[in-house]
């Protein structure tokens, strides 16, 4: 981007002060640089001419035999890194992708937790009373679903709008890390310019001086200076190794922005397509379970239409028999004419041979009283004699 080509690290020998004394806001032409230091390194190409140019004339300003400044030597960009470290794990320490995780499992729950397929009541009149139970219980579950569904979709654009944020974020802290990488690679350069320049120049000058004077000093001076520039190079070595933590924190914050981005996309989709899908695909599914319920209500009434003309068709047919059969019946039928005569008959002729027989036992009783009277009579004469 054009403001990180643009931007040229602040180096600075004093880490107490906020603005460099070396800064270049303005590269110092290639002619200006001091001949003394003819030393290139293959990792200033990767650098803008004026990044370079700031670079070779920072580390003219080095002093190695300076132990504070040594010590301090890029202590600012390690600071940065340090501090930007902290931030970028407290970030992804605060964040709680597993609720917006569960959060879509829930909606799914919801959405798998309608059920369509309502008991069946056997029976015409059965159909009739409880279709409308069954569509009042149907749209109860998808109102209370409604309700938990737009629950869910508040808290998720909530978790939407602070995933963009994170984004947003994660943009800047990626900008402010190549800024704290170059500025990082600036020092380890500088200070890599100075120690070649160095050992190539200043200590073989030290060394053939102690030689040619033979003077104890002057070997002690050297072997100084080679420890401080031993120092230097531990110091460039910690500098390089921060680096390489700033190096790896660049891909794992677009690992973490693109985590986030997955799932506000994920949120989005379910949000803007997800969502209204299932409700179009509730009033479709409501309809159609009215129109399967019309489809059943119609069959059930044409087939106990049917059932009903069968059966009084039936009805008609006896019930027309019979009526025809009885109204071709006499008001008294010939059989019981005849059967009546003979009972009348037969009662006529019983009635006259009882009075018949009680004739006949009248005549012989008056025989039997005639017979007993005269007995009686014979048997009291006799008791007179």
């Amino acid at each position: 981007m054009n403001e990180e080509s643009s931007f040229i690290p602040s180096l600075t020998l004093d880490p107490g002060k906020t603005e460099a004394a070396a800064a270049v806001q303005e590269a110092p032409a290639a002619e200006e640089i001091k001949k003394d230091i003819p030393i290139e390194r293959p990792e200033l190409s990767k650098l803008s001419p004026a990044e370079q140019a700031a670079v070779k004339e920072f580390s003219e300003k080095i002093d190695v035999l300076n132990t504070e400044q040594i010590m301090n030597y890029g202590s600012n960009a390690q600071k940065n890194i340090s501090e930007f470290s902290g931030a970028a794990l407290g970030t992804v320490r605060t964040k709680d992708l597993g609720e917006v995780g569960n959060m879509l499992g829930d909606l799914v729950v919801e959405l798998k937790g309608l059920n369509f397929e309502p008991e069946e009541k056997k029976g015409f009149f059965g159909l009739f009373k409880k279709a409308g139970q069954n569509i009042a219980a149907l749209k109860a579950q998808y109102d209370k679903a409604e309700v938990n569904v737009d629950k869910i979709v508040e808290a998720l654009e909530g978790h939407e709008v602070v995933l963009m944020k994170d984004i947003s974020m994660m943009d800047k802290m990626y900008e402010k890390n190549q800024e704290y990488l170059k500025e990082l690679t600036m020092y380890i350069l500088a200070g890599k310019l100075r120690i070649e320049q160095l050992r190539t120049v200043e200590l073989p000058r030290l060394v053939a001086k102690a030689q040619e004077s033979g003077q104890p000093e002057d070997a002690q001076s050297a072997n100084d200076f080679a420890n401080m520039i031993g120092r230097f190079e531990k110091k460039i070595h910690d500098l390089e190794l921060t680096r390489t933590i700033s190096i790896q924190m660049s891909p794992q914050i677009r690992m973490i922005q693109n985590n986030d981005s997955l799932m506000a996309e994920k949120i989005r989709s379910s949000i803007v397509n997800t969502i209204p899908l299932w409700k179009s695909q509730m009033v479709m599914a409501l309809s159609l379970y009215h129109s399967e319920q019309a489809m059943k209500a119609q069959r059930e009434v044409t087939d106990v239409t049917n059932e009903l003309l069968t059966k009084n068709a039936q009805a008609l047919h006896q019930g027309s028999i019979g009526i025809a059969r009885e109204a071709e019946r006499g008001i008294v039928d010939l059989e019981t004419l005849k059967k009546t005569n003979q009972e009348l008959i037969a009662t006529l002729d019983e009635v006259r041979q009882i009075q018949d027989d009680g004739r006949a036992r009248r005549a012989q009783a008056e025989q039997e009283l005639g017979r007993i009277e005269g007995e009686l009579k014979q048997k009291l004469l006799e008791m007179k004699g």
